[in-house]
């Protein structure tokens, strides 16, 4: 898949903000510590990934009921859904230099009986040492999911299925999607959320 960049000014993908919240004493304390004796952004972004890929839970697989959305809340408490990690990943990895935007699926899903489209959120990162854009999927790996670190053949948690309606877009953004963010801090709980996510989140990008 060719990636494509929104923007050409890597800086723009180095940016805090409130959701990237990397000034943040929690966000610097992890970072330095994952960061550590690692000499390469390859080292770094490896370590960070797989950080909060095993050590941050994905919020559906441990049935958790509160949303969390600002990077630093899902590091404070240690979950989030896939777009929430995403945006913790982002703040370690833009905290230790390393550019990092956002990426976005398109997947078939059925909870409840409800079948919907439902948007996946990965990171698409920049390494200088090979002048390269990568994606990374921090989602979580469990049965039937195992994304990885490469630099080389893409490993993310789920291959798209064209047959039911599934796409990938090629785009890395440098700010997260704002209708996701709007749905992550306006969702009280994960019921809430699903509402969002079935009824509003899968147009997103239709337009």
């Amino acid at each position: 898949m060719n990636l494509i960049i929104e923007s050409d000014n890597l800086d723009d993908y180095l940016e805090v903000t409130n959701i990237i919240d990397y000034d943040t004493d929690i966000i610097k304390m992890i970072g330095d510590s994952l960061a550590k004796g690692k000499l390469s952004d390859i080292e770094i972004a490896k370590e960070v990934y797989e950080y909060v890929r095993d050590r941050i839970e994905h919020s559906g697989d441990i049935n958790a009921v509160e949303v969390t959305c600002k990077a630093s809340e899902v590091l404070e408490k240690k979950h989030g859904i896939c777009c929430a990690k995403s945006h913790l990943l982002a703040a370690l990895l833009r905290y230790k230099g390393i550019p990092c935007g956002f990426c976005y699926q398109k997947l078939y899903s059925e909870e409840r009986g409800v079948a919907y489209i439902a948007i996946h959120g990965l990171n698409g990162v920049y390494l200088r040492s090979i002048d390269k854009w990568v994606r990374l999927d921090a989602r979580g790996n469990k049965e039937g999911v195992e994304a990885e670190f490469s630099i080389n053949e893409e490993k993310i948690a789920w291959p798209i299925n064209k047959d039911l309606g599934e796409v990938d877009l090629p785009m890395i953004y440098n700010k997260p999607n704002k209708d996701i963010i709007y749905a992550l801090t306006i969702s009280k709980n994960r019921d809430e959320l699903h509402l969002h996510w079935t009824n509003e989140i899968q147009y997103v990008f239709d337009s």
